[in-house]
């Protein structure tokens, strides 16, 4: 049986801990601060934040099972869904989009050129977010015939 590196990381330990909104929201500046160092030539920076990367998803805790579930938890959460093959609709092409626009960002920070380097590094936060809010829906969606299967399991 061939297990494809999709089905590896949506079956990786580290998802209930990354689903910890406190590793979630602090990703979020990691886009802009890779972008910032490479701009900056502070390669002390580029550093840190590729290993914050690497270490994020298992830094922080599970989160509290009877806390509310919050935007970031929920889209993380859906992304682990999505990774296991729930239809997200046209959410993929959010994450298609954001590559070329990424690599244009940290093409324009090489070069320095600042107002170019800001509004992609814009645009790359604007679609990782929307792509966030489209995987938080689809946990929503989800929830009751994928999650909450698995939760009730556990109560028994």
């Amino acid at each position: 049986m061939n297990i494809s590196l999709r089905e590896r990381l949506a079956d990786a330990d580290f998802w209930d801990r990354h689903a910890n909104p406190a590793s979630g929201w602090s990703r979020v500046p990691t886009g802009p601060l890779l972008v910032y160092a490479i701009y900056a030539r502070n390669w002390r920076l580029l550093a840190a934040t590729v290993a914050f990367v690497a270490v994020n998803p298992v830094l922080f805790p599970e989160p509290d099972p009877d806390a509310d579930e919050g935007w970031m938890t929920k889209g993380v959460r859906g992304e682990r869904l999505w990774m296991r093959g729930a239809d997200a609709g046209r959410a993929n092409l959010l994450n298609v989009a954001n590559a070329p626009v990424f690599l244009y960002a940290l093409h324009s920070a090489v070069r320095r050129r600042p107002g170019r380097t800001a509004l992609f590094t814009a645009l790359t936060m604007a679609l990782k977010l929307a792509f966030v809010d489209r995987m938080a829906k689809l946990y929503e969606r989800e929830n009751g015939r994928d999650e909450g299967r698995e939760s009730a399991g556990e109560g028994a």
